[in-house]
């Protein structure tokens, strides 16, 4: 029997054992028991990289995460690339840097509000290698296929909580912030730059929201404020399961952009770093927003925009998008 055809009577016989007889890949200190079996496999392709458990665990559950995943010397490399442009030792076009609204203490440079966030790196070299790690995209093309692009960069500084909760990262889904489809071929790549813990506020998820649809988000209304583009998911079920994904200094977790996620609050005295990219099949297109629940952020966005590049109405919000994305494997053949 070939090898193709012994991985295919594999899967078969996963898909055809009784829900109870299935065990969940193990992604962190816990496991997970399915509570029922796709009868196909919707979320990913076989590229011979995932296993079956794998594949199965991630059609139920919206997410896995593969252990020391990426090196500590690019980590440590991508710290010290974090560390200069806080310092702003270098300067990055497109680059957005987001402080805590109630951190007065940053890291570097004492007499500045905590940066909390770095967003739209792809200009800058060091930092965009993440994206392009072979590493990270052998697992990015089970999820989009071949063509692929990255769309969304975020290195997350969480900052410890000055005691109004500001460290937190509300529950929501990432497609609310994407005017691109099919949801299924778009998925993020988190990796810990560091422990990460409930003490220092890690990944909270919530298994299986990703079968779900997009819901309505907005600002939490949270006593001590909200950072700025930090929507929320308005309803979902707060007594849904929900696991907190602590991580080693490398750890990767893939999920996808329904599944509902926020993070905790930071209660240690140093801050969390991680790194993040949003990836799409160069295959998606873009969509009209208008009259959907996603209109909130599109008008925030273009606001930011107009104000950043001086620009008026003509900026679409497909074009913020269209503007960050950079085909790191295959042909740009949509986005």
């Amino acid at each position: 029997m070939s090898r193709a055809a012994e991985r295919l009577k594999l899967l078969i016989n996963h898909l055809d054992r009784s829900p109870a007889a299935i065990r969940a890949a193990p992604t962190s200190a816990q496991t997970f028991s399915y509570s029922s079996h796709p009868q196909r496999l919707r979320y990913s392709f076989d590229t011979d990289l995932l296993t079956p458990d794998q594949r199965l665990f991630y059609e139920e559950n919206g997410f896995v995460l593969i252990k020391n995943l990426v090196s500590e010397e690019d980590i440590d490399k991508f710290r010290k690339e974090f560390e200069r442009i806080c310092r702003q030792e270098v300067k990055v076009p497109g680059l957005v840097v987001m402080r805590d609204v109630a951190i007065v203490k940053s890291e570097f440079i004492p007499d500045q509000k905590a940066v909390s966030k770095l967003q739209d790196f792809q200009e800058d070299p060091e930092l965009f290698r993440y994206c392009t790690l072979p590493q990270i995209l052998k697992y990015v093309e089970c999820f989009t296929g071949p063509n692929i692009m990255a769309m969304h960069t975020m290195l997350i500084n969480k900052p410890p909580d000055a005691g109004k909760k500001t460290s937190r990262h509300p529950m929501h889904q990432d497609l609310h912030y994407f005017p691109f489809r099919p949801t299924d071929r778009i998925v993020c790549s988190w990796t810990a730059m560091e422990k990460v813990n409930r003490q220092n506020g890690c990944l909270v998820v919530l298994p299986g929201t990703h079968t779900g649809t997009l819901k309505e988000h907005d600002y939490p209304e949270w006593q001590g404020g909200v950072n700025k583009m930090y929507h929320g998911v308005r309803d979902y079920d707060s007594q849904h399961p929900r696991v907190h994904l602590e991580m080693e200094k490398g750890d990767t977790v893939f999920f996808h952009p329904l599944l509902i996620h926020g993070s905790g609050m930071n209660q240690t005295q140093g801050f969390r770093k991680a790194i993040s990219c949003h990836y799409a099949s160069a295959d998606c297109y873009y969509i009209d927003v208008k009259g959907t629940t996603q209109e909130n952020i599109e008008k925030e966005v273009k606001e930011i925009a107009a104000r950043k590049y001086a620009v008026g109405d003509e900026i679409t919000f497909q074009d913020t998008w269209a503007v960050r994305g950079r085909v790191v494997q295959g042909e740009r053949v949509s986005l």
